[in-house]
């Protein structure tokens, strides 16, 4: 089965495909969070067949609720809703500061592009982080 991860934002969203057997995430793409998100997101559902969506859950270090919490279960409510699939929650604790960190993403070309993927990084990083402890595709 293949997973949806999203890395939840007021102005953008990453988003992170899995591999076919559901193991691992990989970069997808980035979009803009607007009032057409749900659309766009059941539009890629639908497209790449996906079974499950995994939502970054962000919390503060205490593990109190953020201000990104309530849009986050919104948009996992509507998807679950609209595109007739499970969503499921995962912390994403340090995935930004994470993938900002990733091998690869030097500094010059950060300077070109300032954190041009690393939303879609950290949804990898969450959907990865997901599907590790889930034990799917085994």
């Amino acid at each position: 089965m293949r997973y949806l991860g999203v890395d939840y934002g007021h102005k953008k969203v990453g988003l992170a495909l899995s591999d076919e057997a559901g193991t691992m995430g990989f970069p997808h793409n980035i979009v803009a969070n607007t009032p057409r998100l749900v659309d766009e997101l059941c539009a890629l559902i639908a497209k790449e067949n996906i079974g499950a969506v995994v939502i970054g859950e962000s919390r503060t270090l205490a593990g109190g609720e953020n201000p990104i919490v309530k849009g986050a279960r919104t948009l996992g409510e509507q998807l679950g809703e609209r595109a007739g699939v499970p969503v499921f929650y995962e912390s994403e604790v340090f995935t930004t500061a994470e993938a900002r960190r990733a091998p690869g993403k030097e500094m010059k070309s950060r300077a070109a592009k300032p954190h041009a993927d690393v939303d879609a990084s950290a949804a990898a990083l969450i959907l990865t982080s997901y599907l590790s402890h889930t034990n799917h595709g085994q």
